[in-house]
């Protein structure tokens, strides 16, 4: 059987019920999804954040998600994948990105949405910028060692 996938990079916002909804009707025998949401924070003070620009490599984008959710599906009984990644500009409390991974069984559903979660926040062709409340644009965000040291441990 043919692992049903969907991969949207797109600047509109996605109902995260809706997407389950639509992962689960095309398969009875799931008996767990696992879901990630990623949502734009502010913050307080001079160093909230008061958007974010995510652009992308579009074609790129897509086919490395892709290839990424492919190995998911290799290493894990997996019934059904969404990724969904938004670009544009977000504000503080829109949706930025979502991961669910539906199988049988909860473990494989739990172990194939964090690995996908850490290619997404460390390789995936995404780029973000940050904008103060003051109007300032503080730069593009820089990779984190804790994301780097999370998706290390997916290595074969």
């Amino acid at each position: 059987m043919t692992v049903p996938v969907t991969i949207r990079i797109q600047s509109d916002d996605f109902d995260i019920a809706a997407e389950i909804a639509a992962l689960t009707k095309i398969n009875t025998d799931i008996g767990a999804v696992v879901s990630f949401s990623g949502i734009c924070r502010g913050g307080n003070g001079p160093d909230a954040i008061a958007a974010m620009t995510l652009e992308h490599y579009p074609g790129m984008a897509e086919a490395e998600i892709g290839r990424h959710v492919a190995e998911a599906v290799t290493r894990w009984p997996l019934d059904g994948v969404t990724v969904i990644h938004r670009y544009g500009r977000v504000v503080p409390g829109d949706n930025i990105v979502l991961v669910l991974a539906a199988s049988k069984h909860r473990e494989a559903a739990f172990q194939a949405a964090e690995f996908l979660m850490d290619y997404l926040k460390t390789s995936a062709p995404f780029w973000k910028s940050e904008e103060r409340g003051d109007g300032t644009n503080a730069g593009w965000v820089e990779a984190q060692a804790h994301d780097d040291n999370a998706a290390a441990r997916w290595e074969k």
